[in-house]
C-alpha cells in the first residue's frame, strides 16, 4: 500500500494507513473532563466509528517508548507541518 506522505509502497503495518484488515486502532489521548458516562478528549487520531474496546490509564514508564529510529517515515516528518490530508482518511 503507498502510505500518506509516501510514493513508495510499504506493508499495512508499517504504516498509519486507514485501510486496515481490521477497523481496529490504538490511540493515546488527552482525557478533558468526564460528564456522567461521556469521556471528553481530544488529540485522538482515530477515525470516527472505530471501535472502542477497551481504556487504559496512561503510565508514562509502561507506554512512553524511546526511540531514535522511526523506519521509511524518518525522511518524511518533515513534511507534516505543510501537508494536509490527501483526502483517504475522509469517509
Amino acid at each position: 500500500m503507498k502510505p500518506f506522505l509516501d510514493d513508495n509502497l510499504h506493508g499495512v503495518f508499517a504504516t498509519r494507513s486507514p485501510a486496515r484488515p481490521n477497523a481496529i486502532g490504538i490511540s493515546t489521548v488527552r482525557l478533558n473532563r468526564i460528564e456522567n458516562n461521556i469521556l471528553y478528549i481530544q488529540d485522538v487520531d482515530i477515525l470516527d466509528g472505530t471501535p472502542l474496546l477497551d481504556i487504559k490509564p496512561y503510565v508514562p514508564k509502561f507506554d512512553y517508548r524511546k526511540t531514535n529510529k522511526v523506519g521509511w517515515f524518518s525522511d518524511k516528518i518533515n513534511k507534516l507541518k505543510e501537508t494536509t490530508d490527501d483526502g483517504r482518511f475522509c469517509k
